[in-house]
């Protein structure tokens, strides 16, 4: 399992990048690789405000189809338009195909979530 540091990891699978107010959020190693070959992706619309727990979309693989949840609040600023052609791209490298970016209503709710030791923690025991 790959993990990257600096990054805040959800019990969902989730990752948050934070780059000043703004939080990139997608699916971890762990799941992409639970999930199989991924086919398509389902984003919220920009605009759409999200709480944390919400649903933001569906990762659709040969094998299922999986919620993903946001691990923090905010208002959708972006999507990852690439993941329309290229889905398979969480495959290839989880961390950089963020899904969507959100600017923060809440930055406090970053200290909820794991460190990379804590979530591979996390992980060795779901295994």
């Amino acid at each position: 399992m790959k993990l990257e540091s600096g990054l805040k990891y959800s019990k969902e699978h989730e990752w948050v990048r934070v780059a000043g107010n703004k939080a990139y959020i997608g699916i971890t190693d762990f799941a992409q690789n639970s999930l199989g070959d991924i086919v398509f992706v389902e984003m919220p619309e920009v605009g759409a405000e999200l709480a944390s727990g919400d649903t933001l979309g569906v990762v659709e693989s040969v094998k299922a189809a999986s919620d993903i949840y946001t691990p923090v609040s905010g208002t959708v600023t972006k999507i990852n338009e690439n993941l329309n052609n290229s889905p398979e791209s969480i495959n290839e490298d989880p961390y950089e195909s963020w899904i969507i970016a959100l600017e923060l209503s809440d930055p406090a709710e970053l200290d909820d979530l794991m460190d990379e030791k804590e979530y591979e923690q996390f992980c060795s025991k779901e295994g």
